[in-house]
């Protein structure tokens, strides 16, 4: 796979985020190295804290 990139003048005044899908990558201007992260977004309600129940076969 050949990939070439031109480099031209790119000005952003602002980015405004609203929602972001399972995975996203957003990239403005030059970049050298990328690092990845993880988040979740999950509210506190949904956590459920106590015994498991066992599931027997059928």
């Amino acid at each position: 796979m050949n990939f070439e990139v031109y480099n031209r003048d790119l000005n952003v005044g602002s980015i405004r985020v609203l929602g972001v899908s399972s995975s996203s990558l957003l990239m403005v201007g030059d970049t050298q190295t990328i690092q990845l992260a993880s988040t979740f977004d999950t509210p506190a309600e949904s956590l459920i804290i106590g015994p498991f129940v066992p599931l027997t076969p059928e």
